[in-house]
C-alpha cells in the first residue's frame, strides 16, 4: 500500500510541475509581449525586465493555483484509468476512496504550499513588482496614504485631506486643503463640507478659508460656494489600490482591527477571507473533478477528452462566482465569510456526494 501511495503522489507531482510550466510559461509569453513596450517608452535596462517576470512567476502560480490543483488530480487519475491501471486496481480489491486519498493528499500539500506562499513569499515579491511596473515603469509614484476612512495628500504647495466615497468619481466631502510658509507657518487653510473637480476647477460648497494677512493676522471667509484654482487636479493624486495583495494572510487579518470605520472593516474582512478562500479554492475543485472524470468515462467511454474542458469550465465557473461573491462581500451585501466559504461547501459537497456514489 505504501508503494502504490508513493507512486501516484509522484505522479501527481510531477504533472503538477509540468502543468504549471506550461501555464507559467503561456503566462509568461503573453504578458511579456504586453508590456514589453511599455519598458521600451521607459528606457529601462534589460535586467529589470527580467527581474519583472521572474518575480512575477510565484503570483502567476498563486493565481492559477486552484486550476493547477484540479488538473494535476484529473490528469493523474485519467492517466490511471487510460491504462487500465484503476481497473486493476479495483479488482485487486482497492476501494476508490483508498485510490484516491493520494490524489487528495498531493493537493492538500499543494494547498499548504499556496499558503505558504501568501504567507511568507508573495508579499516581497508582489511588492517588488508592482515597484518596478507602477513606479519605475509607469512613473505613478505615490503622493498619498488612505488612513481610517480618508485619504491625505502632500501635493507642490500643501497637503490635502478628505473622503471619497467613490473613487471613479471627483467628487469629495470633508475636503480640507493646506498651505504653509517656509518658516512652518499656516499661510491658508481651505475647509467645506464638500468639493468637485469640475471644468478643470475646484468647486468647494459649504466651507470657510482662512487666509494669513501678517504675523499672527487671519483672514476668514465664510461662503456658500468656492470656486478656485489649486497646483494639483484629482489625476495627479495616486494611492496604490493593490495593498491588499502586499499583505501577508496573518497581516491581512491583524489589518481588520485596525479598522476604525465600518466600511472599512467591511473591505478588510473581505479582502482577508477572500484569499484565503481562494487560496483554498483547489480542493472542492478537486474533489468535483475527480467524479467529473469518473461519470465521463462510464457514460461515454471516454476520460481525459472530457474531462480537461470540462475541468477547465468549473474553474471558470468557479472563478466568475468567486469574483461576484467577493464584490457582494466588499460591498457589504453579504456576509464576508459567507461568500468565502459558499463556493466550498457548495462544490465540496456536491463532490463528496459524487465520490460517494462511485465508492459504492
Amino acid at each position: 500500500m505504501f508503494l502504490l501511495n508513493r507512486y501516484i503522489l509522484a505522479q501527481y507531482f510531477r504533472i503538477f510541475c509540468t502543468v504549471s510550466t506550461a501555464f507559467a510559461a503561456i503566462y509568461i509569453l503573453i504578458d511579456f509581449f504586453e508590456k514589453i513596450d511599455n519598458f521600451t517608452e521607459a528606457d529601462k535596462p534589460l535586467s529589470l525586465v527580467f527581474k519583472f517576470f521572474l518575480l512575477n512567476i510565484p503570483f502567476i502560480i498563486d493565481q492559477l493555483g486552484p486550476v493547477l490543483i484540479l488538473l494535476s488530480g484529473v490528469i493523474t487519475l485519467g492517466l490511471l484509468n487510460h491504462h487500465h491501471e484503476l481497473t486493476a486496481l479495483k479488482a485487486g480489491g482497492l476501494s476508490l476512496r483508498t485510490i484516491l486519498k493520494p490524489v487528495l493528499t498531493g493537493g492538500i500539500l499543494c494547498t499548504l504550499l499556496f499558503l505558504c506562499m501568501a504567507q511568507w513569499l508573495l508579499p516581497a515579491t508582489i511588492a517588488t513588482t508592482n515597484t518596478i511596473w507602477f513606479e519605475n515603469v509607469k512613473g505613478m509614484v505615490p503622493l498619498g496614504i488612505f488612513r481610517n476612512g480618508r485619504y491625505y495628500y502632500k501635493g507642490q504647495q500643501g497637503f490635502y485631506s478628505f473622503a471619497r466615497p467613490n473613487p471613479e468619481q471627483a467628487t469629495f466631502l470633508n475636503f480640507s486643503y493646506s498651505s504653509w510658509t517656509p518658516q512652518y507657518q499656516l499661510d491658508t487653510l481651505l475647509s467645506a463640507e464638500s468639493a468637485e473637480w469640475k471644468n478643470q476647477e475646484w468647486i468647494l460648497h459649504n466651507g470657510q478659508a482662512q487666509v494669513r494677512q501678517g504675523d499672527d493676522a487671519y483672514q476668514t471667509t465664510i461662503f456658500a460656494e468656492k470656486k478656485l484654482s489649486l497646483p494639483e487636479e484629482p489625476d495627479d493624486f495616486f494611492v496604490p489600490k493593490y495593498e491588499a495583495s502586499e499583505l501577508s494572510i496573518t497581516s491581512l487579518y491583524h489589518r481588520i482591527y485596525k479598522q476604525r470605520t465600518g466600511a472599512d472593516k467591511v473591505k478588510a474582512r473581505a479582502d482577508f477571507y477572500g484569499r484565503l478562500s481562494y487560496t483554498l479554492l483547489g480542493l472542492p475543485l478537486l474533489l468535483l473533478g475527480l467524479p467529473v472524470l469518473l461519470i465521463s468515462y462510464q457514460k461515454w467511454g471516454r476520460d481525459l477528452s472530457i474531462a480537461i474542458p470540462a475541468s477547465t469550465g468549473l474553474a471558470f465557473v468557479a472563478w466568475g462566482l468567486w469574483g461576484a461573491l467577493q464584490s457582494l462581500a466588499r460591498a457589504d451585501y453579504i456576509n464576508p465569510l459567507l461568500a468565502a466559504s459558499s463556493i466550498h461547501i457548495l462544490f465540496g459537497g456536491l463532490g463528496f456526494f459524487l465520490l460517494y456514489r462511485q465508492n459504492n
